[in-house]
């Protein structure tokens, strides 16, 4: 079996897409959160590797990097939903910079918080600092300011997860009800993954979780070397 799929030229492309509309059928059926496509097929994608023996580069090199060619394009796609909500969003510009900064802060506190509960290394806190905005963004600061890419992968696509699977229950728990203040709470925490769920929530709620993506970036961008600092 192993065998055979290093020698597809297209396997991880087939496992991926397969899961992921298996994924879409299940949720379909089931209409809970925890059966999350993105969730389940990542899952779903593991085990079989796991399960085969099959080695992530061969994974990747049969299919996967065709996958990673399109995650800029598909993220840049998110900025639809905006274009058609730009009127509303501009007149929560202010609502928009403040929830964002406000999340940015909060993340980068509580990456100081772990750093010293922890007694991390100073790459291992440095590659936390970007875990709450888009791959595209979040891999290329971490290797510029010394951090571990492959942990930050990880932990975006963790973060991302989380954001998909508990947002809307959290919203709810919280009382969250306003379209605009839900967007803008997915996508500063959990970047296109999250905001992938926003959609699906709602046209405003895409919108502005899209938007999320954009300022939490370019603050990051600004805030994570400052607190590379601390160490």
């Amino acid at each position: 079996m192993k065998e055979l799929f290093a020698e597809c030229s297209y396997f991880g492309l087939l496992l991926t897409i397969g899961s992921y509309e298996l994924a879409r059928i299940i949720n379909k059926r089931m209409r809970k959160e925890v059966c999350n496509p993105l969730l389940f097929s990542t899952l779903f994608c593991i085990g079989v590797l796991l399960l085969t023996g099959t080695d992530y580069e061969v994974y990747y090199e049969n299919g996967g990097k065709v996958l990673e060619f399109f995650l800029t394009p598909a993220t840049i796609c998110l900025a639809i939903p905006l274009y058609k909500q730009f009127e509303l969003l501009k007149k929560n510009a202010g609502a928009v910079l403040a929830g964002c900064l406000a999340g940015v802060l909060a993340h980068m506190a509580g990456c100081v918080l772990m750093l010293f509960l922890f007694h991390m290394e100073a790459a291992e806190y440095i590659s936390l600092l970007p875990k709450s905005i888009t791959t595209a963004i979040g891999k290329g600061l971490s290797e510029e300011l010394g951090g571990f890419p492959a942990i930050t992968m990880a932990t975006i696509m963790l973060t991302g997860l989380f954001g998909a699977v508990a947002a809307p229950s959290l919203l709810k728990l919280f009382g969250i009800k306003d379209p605009v203040s839900q967007g803008l709470a997915i996508g500063t925490a959990s970047h296109a993954a999250g905001t992938s769920r926003a959609v699906e929530i709602g046209e405003i709620q895409g919108a502005a979780s899209s938007l999320a993506i954009v300022v939490t970036g370019l603050l990051t961008v600004v805030a994570a070397p400052l607190f590379a600092r601390l160490v």
